[in-house]
């Protein structure tokens, strides 16, 4: 695949990538992503005009090429409004450098806008569920066994932490403060924050180190927190299958991945209190907008009390 998209990229288009690489740090994965779109664009504009060149002059595009693209990958290809809206985030901001780089005057996007979502809320664990597999882990890592104790501890922190599955993979030992009482992450565009730990999974972190320590686990270089039974530093797959085994093994059916209990500590901090803008920071978002997804979940929650508490719901209709 990598190789058919070199083909349809020019010089113009691998100047757009190298400047989504260098100046904004977008991620290897996204600029795969970006360039695959692009292709798929240029490939359309040069099949519906007829032209033979390996890349379409992109400042003769008109709003209706994008439409008619749009269309194509809605009714032709039959893709979600979320994909196709993706694609056209990449090819917007191919314009927009475009237009900075005096390459192009005119803005093909000013009057295209992205289709309609539906909205989708984050799904989470209730307080009392998460306590729970909580205690359902602490009883399985009584065992002795590594490989448990390690996935408890990387539910632990994922669920007071609330950071990506990317992030908690790549955490080494010196990213922590003395006492492991704070964590320095590197999210998204290489962008560093400072998440709390708390005082009882900072203990399980000093406990899993002496696991470590005592069983000799070969080649640890001192440097990884989280390690295979080799003493390698795991990666990302590991990360998600430790964390759907260990919620499977606590009893939870249906979605068991890394993002639920994001999503469980997002909602948890915002249904006792906690400020919007500091679980932005805590979460690493660079919008406020992506943050009050959260808040959707937090009405309903509030909707349940006053049914609950309320001497009159139960007279009243929603």
């Amino acid at each position: 695949m990598q190789k058919v998209i070199k083909t349809r990229l020019t010089m113009l288009t691998e100047r757009f990538l190298t400047y989504l690489r260098t100046e904004k740090r977008f991620s290897e994965r996204t600029l795969m992503a970006y360039a695959r779109d692009l292709a798929e664009f240029s490939a359309f504009c040069l099949k519906g005009k007829g032209e033979e060149s390996e890349e379409p002059d992109f400042t003769l595009v008109t709003p209706d090429d994008i439409r008619a693209w749009m269309l194509h990958l809605s009714d032709t290809q039959k893709l979600k409004s979320t994909s196709v809206n993706r694609k056209l985030s990449a090819l917007r901001s191919l314009f927009r450098w475009l237009r900075k780089e005096g390459i192009a005057t005119e803005d093909p996007f000013l009057r295209i806008g992205y289709l309609k979502t539906p909205t989708k809320l984050p799904v989470y664990f209730p307080e009392g569920r998460m306590t729970d597999v909580i205690s359902e882990l602490e009883e399985q890592s009584k065992a002795g066994d590594f490989i448990f104790l390690r996935n408890r501890l990387i539910v632990l922190l994922f669920y007071a932490t609330g950071i990506r599955m990317a992030e908690l993979a790549a955490i080494k030992l010196s990213d922590f403060s003395h006492g492991f009482k704070e964590l320095k992450v590197r999210g998204k565009g290489d962008k560093d924050r400072i998440v709390p730990v708390l005082a009882s999974v900072a203990r399980e972190i000093e406990q899993y180190l002496t696991e470590i320590k005592q069983k000799n686990i070969c080649n640890y270089d001192g440097k990884s927190l989280f390690l295979t039974v080799h003493g390698r530093g795991i990666g990302r797959t590991t990360v998600y299958e430790a964390v759907r085994q260990s919620l499977g093994g606590a009893g939870i059916q249906g979605k068991r991945n890394p993002h639920l209990l994001r999503h469980t500590f997002a909602t948890h901090l915002l249904n006792s209190g906690a400020d919007m803008r500091e679980i932005q920071e805590l979460l690493g978002h660079a919008s406020l907008k992506t943050t009050q997804v959260y808040t959707h979940n937090s009405i309903t929650q509030l909707k349940k009390a006053y049914q609950a508490a309320h001497p009159r719901a139960s007279h009243k209709k929603n």
